[in-house]
């Protein structure tokens, strides 16, 4: 699956790249394409989650009332779901598609000349037995292959040069060049004002419905503010470990992808901003 996606994405890249001459370039291009195709998606997936966290409140009040007959307890949540057109696991789409996305970005940028410049396979095994005579056993053959053959072979030929940083070099193999760490520093930048970001959206929402609440609605409000409460504090490990997941990825991978990994980010501060606007207007 993560090479299919790996070889539909490749296609469009190498489209781009066709246009601009540049992998770097071709690469955020791409990343803005990608996110722009996926923002109805991620709109939808907020509103789900918004929706979630507030029929949670409910949720904890079928199962104090039913905790001794699980069956019923569990019937009466599948149609507490159900009247609110909802599904238990709607959650899990964002995280499935970021780890369809990391991966099979992975498998793009460590093997261009296979899924970008889709090179016949015999011409990639012969030169990559030339690179194994030359230099011995690489983790990256592709980029070694366009690295041994700049110049002599446009089949196998891509600019990686992007203001001055070599896109096909792998920070933990080019650990005396300090440039190769500038990508991945600024991809941990960004990463903690992403999470910065959102934790004051939740807080500004927070205030909102304290607001607004009256004493009717006290007891359900608190209900879903420790929903809410335990809901940010698995996203806010989750905001922790996927930064530190994927900077772990790009320290050993070529730098096009902590590239696309910090375009990404970049990208996703405005998408979260927008969001919030859409799903704001809609509850006023």
């Amino acid at each position: 699956m993560f090479k299919f996606f790996a070889n539909v994405f490749g296609y469009v890249l190498n489209f781009i790249y066709g246009i601009v001459n540049n992998y770097g370039v071709a690469i955020i291009l791409f990343t803005i394409l990608l996110k722009l195709m996926m923002l109805p998606i991620s709109i939808k997936q907020q509103k789900t989650m918004k929706k979630s966290a507030k029929i949670q409140g409910q949720v904890k009040e079928i199962q104090e009332k039913y905790k001794n007959d699980p069956t019923r307890m569990n019937q009466e949540v599948m149609d507490l779901y159900k009247k609110e057109n909802m599904s238990p696991f709607s959650g899990c789409l964002s995280s499935i598609l970021q780890i369809i996305l990391v991966i099979s970005m992975f498998y793009l940028v460590s093997s261009p000349l296979t899924y970008m410049k889709h090179v016949d396979s015999e011409l990639i095994n012969q030169y990559s037995q030339e690179l194994q005579e030359a230099e011995g056993n690489t983790n990256y053959k592709e980029i070694g292959i366009i690295r041994m053959k700049a110049g002599e072979d446009e089949r196998v030929n891509i600019n990686m040069n992007f203001l001055g940083l070599n896109l096909s070099a792998v920070p933990t193999q080019n650990y005396t060049d300090w440039t190769v760490f500038i990508i991945p520093v600024l991809y941990v930048i960004t990463s903690f004002i992403s999470t910065r970001i959102t934790a004051n959206m939740n807080k500004s929402k927070k205030k909102q419905e304290k607001a607004t609440t009256t004493e009717d609605t006290k007891d359900l409000v608190k209900k879903e503010e420790d929903t809410i409460d335990m809901m940010e504090e698995m996203n806010k490990n989750m905001m922790i470990m996927m930064p530190l997941m994927t900077v772990s990825i790009a320290l050993i991978a070529p730098l096009g992808l902590a590239l696309y990994w910090l375009i990404n980010n970049i990208f996703m501060l405005g998408e979260r901003v927008i969001i919030n606007k859409v799903c704001k207007a809609e509850e006023e």
